[in-house]
């Protein structure tokens, strides 16, 4: 049938839902690998900070009420609850992937239920694999269609309201629903579907923002398990009159919905992030890494810097006195100012008594953004910015960078990625970044995941 006869959303369940019938290609095996891989190890880290605790401490009574695991614990539960639970703590460090198009996070959501589901279902690494392929080309086509770039401006987080249909469309290949259930279970996702950007605007209450991966996971895999059971939503819950993009959107493009990007599939337009920062200052930190000598200049000597970025930088991200982790995270002023002093990889430089340095703060307070209408007709295919350091000689020094490190246009390679990965599971875990590349590498050939996870579940 055509996209006319069935509507977009019901032609597009039919796309993705087909990925399983044919093997997928190594190219594409390679990059849902090292999406894996990175997942695990946030999912990991974020899970042993004090708001992953929280979340084992919310979902212990639960214990038992399925056979999907808990990362960085023996738990066992519902595939819905563990979606949950291990993709709020991958979102829970801000070091989770992007999709910059659709300006969101998918594999927080898309691959902790994904994982969750296989392990509760008994299924194989290759089901794995097409359930994860699927789910980001989801979010990817909705993100892109509904013009994400607009959505944040008008005051929605992307990675709540676009990520719960990836997630539901995972959840469909893995439980073999029909086109039309993976539609009505998109529905489903349009009634939970939200996530405000207000947690950019206050320096307290940000820990929802952790939550919003983990809610996109919860709201997909729900919706596929009642699709499934015969409780529907509307099937044109994406291109409907009071759809996705009819609510959320602004210039947008529901023919994106059936139309794949003309360089491949979604999977390979996602940026890897080596700071764990909010995705917008990447490029500024690359920026600030050249003007710097790569961090050798002393701070001290910074009169001031200017950077010139979307609007959205100068908008939602110039909170100076950030007092929570997740605000400083989203801060441009302490960011830099926390590179400088802790280095731009750092976790600790937002953490605990961090957030008071008066160092940090110092260098806060001579930070200055301002819209650049350039970056911003980039963005989001591109979170580029420049910045310009004027130190206390009075010499000036700028750097311009569009395509920051991680990006498809700048990737980390897998050595960098298994670098990163170790850095997030150091300690006497039993944890070993090399075995699990190696499992990884023959996903393919896994009838159940759980070898992949023992590592993590002790």
């Amino acid at each position: 049938m055509s996209v006319a006869e069935n509507g977009r959303s019901l032609a597009l369940a039919e796309e993705l839902l087909a990925v399983g019938d044919a093997p997928l290609g190594e190219r594409d095996l390679k990059q849902i690998r090292n999406l894996v891989l990175d997942h695990l190890g946030c999912c990991y880290a974020g899970s042993l900070l004090a708001w992953g605790r929280r979340m084992h401490e919310w979902a212990a009574p639960h214990a038992g009420s399925g056979n999907a695991p808990l990362l960085a614990s023996q738990t066992r539960l519902a595939p819905g609850l563990a979606a949950f639970v291990n993709a709020t703590a991958a979102h829970g460090l801000e070091l989770d992937d992007t999709h910059d198009e659709s300006v969101s996070h998918p594999g927080a959501a898309v691959i902790a239920s994904s994982l969750a589901l296989a392990a509760h279902h008994g299924l194989s690494g290759e089901r794995l694999a097409a359930a994860i392929y699927a789910g980001y080309e989801a979010v990817g086509r909705v993100g892109a269609a509904t013009n994400a770039a607009e959505t944040i401006e008008l005051g929605f987080h992307p990675t709540s309201l676009f990520v719960g249909f990836g997630a539901a469309a995972a959840a469909a290949v893995l439980m073999n629903l029909s086109p039309k259930e993976l539609a009505r279970g998109w529905g489903l996702v349009l009634s939970m579907a939200g996530g405000s950007m207000q947690f950019s605007q206050e320096p307290e209450g940000t820990t929802v923002k952790r939550l919003h991966g983990g809610y996109a996971a919860l709201h997909g895999v729900m919706a596929a398990e009642h699709a499934g059971l015969g409780i529907a939503g509307p099937e044109q819950a994406l291109e409907g009159r009071y759809g996705l993009i009819s609510n959320f959107g602004a210039d947008s493009d529901p023919e994106r919905l059936n139309r794949p990007h003309p360089d491949g599939p979604e999977i390979h337009r996602i940026s890897y992030k080596p700071y764990p920062c909010c995705r917008l200052f990447h490029s500024t930190l690359d920026a600030l890494a050249e003007v710097t000598g790569n961090f050798s200049l002393d701070p001290q000597e910074i009169e001031s810097i200017v950077v010139g970025g979307p609007d959205i930088m100068v908008t939602q991200h110039m909170l100076r006195r950030p007092t929570s982790e997740m605000a400083a995270q989203y801060s441009l002023p302490f960011t830099l100012g926390a590179a400088l002093y802790y280095g731009p990889a750092s976790v600790a430089g937002f953490m605990g008594d961090a957030l008071e340095d008066s160092r940090t703060l110092a260098i806060a307070d001579r930070v200055d953004a301002v819209a650049d209408p350039d970056m911003q007709a980039a963005f989001p295919a591109h979170f580029g910015s420049w910045l310009e350091l004027k130190d206390r000689n009075g010499d000036t020094r700028r750097s311009d960078v569009l395509d920051s490190l991680g990006t498809p246009a700048n990737p980390m390679g897998r050595a960098e990625l298994l670098a990163k990965f170790d850095s997030l599971t150091t300690g006497d875990n039993g944890i070993d970044g090399a075995e699990i590349a190696a499992r990884l590498d023959n996903l393919q050939q896994l009838r159940l995941i759980d070898p992949l996870l023992a590592s993590f579940c002790k």
